[in-house]
């Protein structure tokens, strides 16, 4: 199957809608019927301003979070559709792709 794979990046003290952005946005995936999508805690990062986000022993707020899906191209439009909908403001990467499973080939 051909599609887009997207890459939201952001922390974890960001919210929208009650929740952490990350969690938002895996919710809204299987809402809108992506087959799947996973969150990422990383270690430490920078953001477009340049500021330095890293995990700290007591307090994970400024964690970076990097969520990943893969969905076809309809779906990466209804996707974000939603967005632009919800005036999420958030950094992503889109990227064209081949995927689907091992067994179906």
């Amino acid at each position: 199957m051909q599609g887009y794979q997207l890459t939201f990046f952001t922390q974890q003290d960001r919210r929208h809608g009650g929740l952490a952005v990350g969690e938002w946005l895996l919710q809204e995936a299987r809402r809108l019927g992506a087959r799947g999508a996973t969150l990422f805690n990383a270690s430490e990062g920078f953001g477009r301003d340049g500021k330095r986000h890293s995990a700290h022993f007591f307090e994970l707020a400024d964690q970076p979070v990097e969520v990943v899906m893969a969905l076809s191209e309809a779906d990466a439009d209804r996707f974000f559709a939603r967005l632009r909908e919800e005036q999420l403001d958030i950094f992503y990467v889109k990227t064209r792709i081949e995927f689907g499973m091992t067994g179906d080939t």
